[in-house]
């Protein structure tokens, strides 16, 4: 992906983002408590913060948190929901923060658009001695049987690079974390992957796959063609085809200490 179709992935997300904070799926309690874990305090900044998915878990785990977004229309929304947290606009390139302020920095599903050559410096400014950098992505479980059929049939645009444990191993484990300067030193990154799952119909599946940017950007007739695919598949499946199910998903984690 060119820095031009990044850019325009990146910031379709204001569009939908109502869509985003119904359907979105929240985050494993087990893998933010693991990617918490070495942090040397409470104060714990959600970086990209969206609509405050992985800002709500940090809250229930009874974290100091504090949210950066820079799109208008999801920091609304992260407002709306959870109008007790301190939510500020700004981005990983351009962190709104003191230096030293936070003992952690989570993304949830965000560090992939960071610009890490930038964004790891300020990171690196706005961590405290010894704390943590921690990438989480929400991965559908496609050693599920019916769950690698819906990946082969929605695509990439719906579920690609880092959607499934495998994809997410693989893009991550050489992910370009920052080593330049003093200011930006990090550690060797440890993964972890954590099991949970999403109540969902196929309707609301379908409205969760319709929230991702590949299919934000896609032309309209494109996109009805897709989601036309996708919902064949679930009213063809007998695990999907039926009412209410539990998708199958992991929480993938990638975390580093500042040192």
């Amino acid at each position: 992906m060119d820095q031009d179709e990044q850019l325009l992935h990146a910031s379709s997300f204001g569009a939908a983002a109502v869509q985003y904070a119904e359907h979105r799926p929240d985050y494993a309690q087990n893998a933010v408590r693991w990617a918490l874990e070495p942090a040397p305090g409470p104060r714990v900044l959600d970086l990209g913060a969206g609509t405050g998915k992985l800002t709500a878990t940090l809250v229930a785990l009874g974290a100091e948190a504090v949210a950066v977004e820079p799109d208008p229309a999801m920091l609304a929304e992260l407002h709306r929901s959870l109008p007790g947290v301190r939510a500020l606009p700004g981005s990983a390139e351009g962190i709104p923060l003191p230096d030293a302020s936070v003992d952690a920095v989570l993304a949830g599903n965000a560090m992939h658009w960071f610009d890490m050559a930038v964004a790891g410096p300020e990171i690196a400014r706005v961590l405290a001695p010894g704390g943590i950098l921690a990438g989480l992505w929400n991965l559908m479980d496609d050693q599920v049987e019916w769950v690698a059929g819906l990946a082969r049939v929605s695509g990439s645009a719906a579920v690609g690079p880092r959607d499934t444990p495998a994809a997410w191993r693989a893009a991550t484990t050489g992910m370009h974390l920052p080593k330049n300067g003093a200011a930006a030193r990090f550690g060797s990154p440890e993964q972890a992957e954590f099991p949970h799952g999403q109540r969902r119909t196929a309707d609301s599946l379908v409205a969760t796959l319709a929230t991702r940017a590949g299919m934000l950007v896609m032309p309209e007739g494109e996109r009805g063609e897709a989601v036309g695919r996708i919902r064949g598949y679930l009213a063809g499946v007998p695990e999907t085809a039926r009412g209410e199910f539990s998708l199958p998903m992991r929480t993938g984690v990638l975390r580093v200490r500042r040192v």
